[in-house]
């Protein structure tokens, strides 16, 4: 991944990265409150040598002193010492217990020892330190003096252990560190959610910009249509609002349409797509009038025997079409119906066949398509997705040419990698790529169709007022905007 990768991650998943940031700030403060605050009280022992003697005789003194540091250091935890200091206290615990809430530092190079001693009694915390002290001294002090010698002559400790600094009572708990355990939650919470955005991102498989199609593929992308709430309701936004930004797009796609593919002599396109439900319909009949309002002839032939959508789309009479073309029930001539004012014309599918792979890559349907080629400038197939069926992978092998319609947010890299796949098997050739559903916000909002660079251009004042309406009689009728 890329920088810019992690940037959109961190853009896109800012909400799941700030409640992970909240769960583990407030678990952080939870346990901080439930803890029962301890405090913490030292005490400071001088060990020094009782020597008189030369300067030499200091020094040797002092290196002595500084190696038994250590020594009385690991004293301090030690049962000779503290079981004095419970006995004295009259704490009512044990050796172990005690030592369990006392620590012993000795700084190097130096005959310091500190004492602490934690305790949720701070009163008592600077009771123990000041009490170890005292015992460590003591103890210190039996331990180093030698036994009488033969003369009778009591012997006298080298090491003599002074308490330099008294315990007092601590003001402020030393634990829980509050501050420190919320800022701890906050930088576990933050590094738990990138985490986790990432993975999501990693496992993610569907496709939601044009990034992500480059990665599977280098088929050109045409062009993107962003996603509208209200497609079901106007399906044909060309026609019912060519000045929107969405409609823009598609006039954007048929000025890149008429650049490719500008070896091949026949115009013709199978508008397909992996799965169901990706916008390959509205996507062919928008493309069909846009085509149209260009002035080229254009063919709309509704070639998803399956489920047919373009009679109801276009608002004519579905019930005879292609499939009673390819029988012999009916004439070309007979069932090519106009739509609207421009030159568009229109095939619906007709009666749902039993075998759809049959007709489409039947010999009749190689001739039709020859047909279509020689009365029209440019014809468009909306066939069924690649992936449920064989339908459109025929069709686009007699055709020449299929653009893949690509919904974002909805289909899978795999998927998509199927459906060119299923074009490459049977030898048609993918044209290029439509991106449709493209979001308008967040991290992966696409630039497609926002900008409205439709509004004011190519419309006259005809147009600015009237609607064309063409019902499924055929019969044109003028309806004036409010």
């Amino acid at each position: 991944m890329e920088l810019r990768d992690y940037i959109r991650i961190l853009h896109k998943s800012w909400v799941m990265i700030l409640i992970f940031v909240l769960v583990a700030v407030a678990a952080a403060a939870t346990y901080s409150l439930m803890q029962t605050p301890k405090f913490s009280a030292s005490a400071k022992v001088f060990v020094s040598t009782q020597s008189t003697g030369t300067a030499q005789d200091l020094a040797q003194g002092n290196s002595f002193s500084v190696q038994r540091v250590k020594t009385y250091s690991d004293l301090v935890a030690a049962p000779i010492v503290l079981l004095p200091v419970i006995g004295t206290l009259g704490l009512g615990i044990t050796a172990d217990d005690l030592a369990k809430q006392v620590t012993a530092s000795a700084p190097l190079d130096t005959s310091i020892i500190e004492i602490a001693v934690s305790d949720t009694d701070p009163v008592r915390a600077a009771d123990i330190a000041n009490a170890i002290s005292i015992s460590l001294a003591a103890v210190v002090q039996t331990i180093e003096t030698p036994e009488s010698t033969a003369t009778g002559v009591a012997g006298v400790s080298p090491v003599k252990l002074t308490r330099a600094q008294e315990a007092t009572v601590p003001s402020a708990p030393v634990s829980p560190n509050v501050p420190l355990n919320i800022a701890l939650g906050l930088l576990v919470g933050l590094a738990l959610g990138v985490s986790a955005a990432v993975l999501r991102e990693t496992l993610d498989t569907r496709i939601r910009n044009e990034r992500d199609v480059e990665q599977v593929t280098d088929i050109p992308i045409l062009g993107g249509i962003v996603f509208d709430a209200k497609a079901q309701d106007r399906p044909l936004i060309v026609h019912v609002d060519p000045r929107s930004p969405r409609a823009e797009s598609f006039r954007t796609l048929r000025t890149n349409l008429q650049f490719l593919d500008v070896g091949r002599t026949d115009r013709s396109f199978v508008i397909t797509s992996s799965i169901e439900s990706e916008g390959k319909s509205t996507t062919g009949a928008n493309l069909a009038i846009a085509l149209a309002d260009s002035g080229a002839r254009v063919l709309l032939v509704d070639a998803d025997l399956r489920r047919p959508k373009i009679a109801d789309y276009m608002g004519i009479d579905g019930t005879v079409g292609l499939t009673d073309l390819l029988v012999g029930r009916a004439d070309l001539a007979d069932i090519i119906q106009p739509w609207g004012r421009s030159k568009l014309f229109v095939l619906p599918a007709g009666q749902v066949p039993p075998n759809p792979s049959e007709l489409l890559g039947s010999a009749r349907m190689t001739y039709f398509i020859g047909e279509f080629n020689k009365n029209f400038d440019v014809v468009i197939f909306d066939a069924p997705p690649l992936l449920p069926v064989t339908d459109a992978a025929i069709l686009a092998k007699s055709v020449g040419g299929a653009l893949v319609v690509v919904a974002a947010g909805r289909v899978h890299k795999n998927q998509l990698t199927g459906a060119i796949a299923a074009l490459g098997n049977v030898g048609a050739s993918v044209s290029g790529l439509v991106l449709t559903m493209l979001p308008t916000s967040g991290a992966d909002a696409s630039g497609y169709g926002r900008y409205g660079y439709g509004y004011g251009y190519g419309y006259g004042a005809d147009d600015a007022d009237t609607v064309d309406i063409t019902p499924r009689n055929g019969v044109r009728k003028t309806k004036v905007r409010n």
